[in-house]
């Protein structure tokens, strides 16, 4: 089993940034590959961006450029910043794990969720 707990949600205006942490528990959980998700209202849970055990990642799209993901493998924690955040980023981020080198983009495809942080961007 591994337990995810996020943290560093909150309120931004738009072009700010913010720095989402998950921290990871459990067993091997420094080699599960991590993946960032986000749900707005009414909508499907979608990829955001993801990194392996090797450090190699993915990223969705919209947030190329904006967004790094990265990890530190010794602390068992994965970190999402958030840089010039547009409203559209708003939105319930989950962080996920799962147990393969792999970076899928589906959430059928990660084992284990955190709780969610609660992303608001303003206009």
């Amino acid at each position: 089993q591994v337990q995810l707990v996020e943290s560093g949600g909150g309120l931004v205006q738009a072009g700010g940034s913010l720095r989402l942490s998950c921290a990871a528990s459990g067993r091997t959980s420094s080699s599960y590959t991590m993946g960032w998700f986000r749900q707005a209202p009414g909508k499907e849970r979608d990829f955001v961006a993801a990194v392996n055990r090797s450090g190699s990642t993915k990223y969705e799209d919209s947030v190329k450029g904006r967004f790094t993901i990265s990890r530190d493998s010794a602390k068992s924690t994965v970190s999402l910043q958030m840089n010039s955040l547009k409203p559209e980023d708003t939105a319930v981020y989950y962080c996920a794990a799962r147990a393969n080198v792999a970076l899928f983009t589906t959430p059928e495809k990660y084992e284990y969720w955190g709780q969610g942080t609660q992303v608001t961007v303003s206009s």
